[in-house]
């Protein structure tokens, strides 16, 4: 079992920026985790991939967030990072991590926090 928690959200103006951290703990269990990723709900409740990262450092982007928002990862801490700069009213949403641990490659949720881009 993988506990994921969500922090650094708030209410930003358009133009400005946010960072996003997410910890995550594995319970019980020894396996690595690997892939992590930021997903986020909008206010339509679409849930939209945002960000991956691998255990390796390798990172992926979603078209629309691609030169404005950088993720970062620790794996000595387990923690990965999403720095957000030019934020747009469109970007606001609940921005939820995602981990996959191994061997099966299990997905862990967080619970998401808000990020609220005002124009």
């Amino acid at each position: 079992q993988v506990q994921l928690v969500e922090s650094g959200g708030g209410l930003v103006q358009t133009g400005g920026s946010l960072a996003l951290s997410c910890a995550a703990t594995a319970l019980g269990s020894t396996f690595e985790i690997q892939t992590m990723a930021w997903y986020r709900e909008t206010p339509q409740k679409q849930r939209e991939w945002v960000a991956s990262i691998t255990r390796g450092g390798l990172t992926t982007y979603a078209s629309a967030v691609k030169g404005r928002f950088t993720i970062s990862r620790d794996n000595t801490k387990n923690t990965i990072n999403l720095q957000m700069n030019s934020l747009k009213p469109e970007d606001t949403a609940i921005y939820l991590c995602k981990a996959y641990q191994a061997p099966m490659l299990t997905e862990y949720w967080g619970q998401g926090t808000q990020v609220t881009v005002s124009s």
